[in-house]
């Protein structure tokens, strides 16, 4: 007989129930690793900002090369120039002018050296902005001279020349030929006025003269009529009622007399006075149309200077007004360009090396091989407090031929202040002491014999060596 064996999972697994295949599967899909998601898909827009910071600094660097080699170049023209000055050959007298550099103007400067170069800014001394004294809507832009047929000439552009007195603009004429017929016929009805105040006035105290001389006969008469009762009365054979009647008659004819001297008085003390006004709306007429005619004159623009065109502000059919704020209040900018300054802004540290008077070259940074001479026409008189620095004028020295090519409003320039040559020294020297003599010197002689003349700056030490421009104009 067999016995029965024991399982030997033990005792408990017999009894335990059996697992189920989906609770298996459960299990195993529970240890398994989760596959990770897609990754997203990959933006354009930080290689492209990769590429557009790579381009920026490779073009910056190409730019700061140019400007390097730029530099280069003018230090070594600024060295050859100074040494040429500097050589007893180039220069045989001290003080004598050289050349700086070859341009179109042969621009010179003293033999001092550049004490100071700065960068400005080119200005029309003089910039006119050209607007019309009457509004209107614009009929014509033709240029053309006083006196020329209608439609001759040239459309007005800007780089125009124009001269003084040309006609620029013609305004549209209706209202302003309206206002002066009108004045016309007011000016016409204020002398007939005066005419017939000159012919009425003596009429009219004539007229009251005769009146007046009138009443004072029938006075007379009534009185006399009066006087004849009266005494015919004592008799008796005047009634009561006729000698009233002659007193009331006699009254009567008093009181206008009276009343006719004062109507002759009314007439003749304010004759003058009549006169007077009469003309003074004469007067009032005239100016009126003088007015009328003035403001149809001025429909015409011309041009006040001589000068160049900038800017057009207006087309043909516009509205001008010139009292507008905004809009078309203008028919252009003029300026000469023969006439022109260089408006730089010099810092505090600096502005002792320059003075009125000082000889100077201008370079235009788009035309730097076309030099141009200039002195310091003024320093201004207040300085810019933001800045630090205090603005300086160089007027420059423009030949006719060249106006308008390298320098124009608005361009950048640079401008090679040159210390003052011991010519310019002597005769400030020579003038001080003549101006101590005779009791009027505008400066003092130092007691190294040179003189503060009115264009230099107080504390200006142009031989100083420590100096740094002095140091970079050796340099060069």
């Amino acid at each position: 007989m067999a016995l029965p064996v024991e399982s030997s999972r033990g005792p408990d697994a017999a009894i335990s129930p059996s697992r189920t295949p989906g609770q298996l599967s459960d299990k195993v899909r529970s240890l398994r690793i989760k596959t990770p998601p897609p990754p997203a898909p990959s933006s354009k827009l930080p290689w492209f900002l990769v590429a557009l910071l790579a381009g920026g600094a490779g073009y910056l660097g190409y730019e700061v090369r140019n400007l390097k080699q730029a530099e280069a170049v003018r230090l070594a023209t600024a060295g050859t120039d100074t040494a040429t000055a500097a050589s007893p050959a180039a220069a045989p007298a001290a003080g004598s002018p050289v050349t700086v550099g070859s341009g179109s103007s042969g621009s010179t400067a003293s033999s001092g050296g550049v004490v100071h170069e700065s960068k400005g800014y080119v200005m029309a001394r003089r910039q006119i902005l050209v607007s019309p004294k009457v509004g209107g809507m614009v009929k014509s832009l033709r240029v053309h001279r006083p006196g020329d047929p209608d439609g001759v000439g040239e459309t007005l552009i800007e780089g125009m020349q124009v001269q003084k007195g040309d006609i620029l603009a013609e305004l549209e004429t209706t209202d302003y030929e309206a206002d002066m017929l009108r004045s016309k016929a007011s000016l016409a009805s204020a002398k007939l006025r005066l005419e017939m105040e000159h012919k009425n006035v003596p009429r009219e105290i004539e007229r009251a003269k005769a009146e007046l001389s009138e009443a004072i006969t029938q006075r007379d008469f009534f009185k006399g009529q009066l006087d004849r009762w009266n005494k015919l009365s004592k008799s008796s054979t005047v009634s009561p009622s006729d000698l009233e009647k002659a007193q009331s008659d006699f009254e009567s004819a008093g009181h206008r007399v009276e009343r006719l001297r004062r109507t002759l008085d009314l007439i003749t003390e304010p004759q003058e006075q009549r006169l007077a006004v009469a003309e003074s709306e004469v007067e009032a007429a005239k100016a009126d149309l003088s007015k009328a005619q003035w403001r149809l004159n001025n429909t015409i623009i011309v041009s006040p200077v001589t000068g160049t065109v900038l800017k057009k502000n207006v087309e043909e059919g516009n509205i001008v007004n010139p009292g507008a704020f905004n809009g078309s209040f203008s028919i252009c900018d003029l300026a000469d360009l023969a006439d022109l300054e260089i408006e730089l802004d010099i810092q505090e540290r600096d502005i002792s090396r320059i003075f009125v008077g000082q000889k100077c070259v201008v370079r235009s940074e788009a035309f730097q091989d076309h030099p141009y001479d200039g002195y310091v026409s003024r320093l201004m008189p207040i300085a810019n407090r933001s800045k630090g620095s205090i603005p300086v004028r160089v007027k420059v020295l423009i030949p006719r031929e060249l106006v308008g090519i390298h320098l124009k409003p608005d361009m950048g320039a640079i401008v090679a202040f040159y210390k003052k040559s011991d010519d310019d020294k002597s005769t400030a020297a020579s003038s001080a002491n003549k101006g101590a003599v005779e009791g009027g010197s505008p400066g003092e002689i130092s007691a190294e014999g040179n003189s503060a003349a009115p264009g230099d700056e107080a504390g200006t030490d142009e031989s100083d060596p420590q100096s740094p421009s002095d140091d970079t104009a050796a340099n060069r």
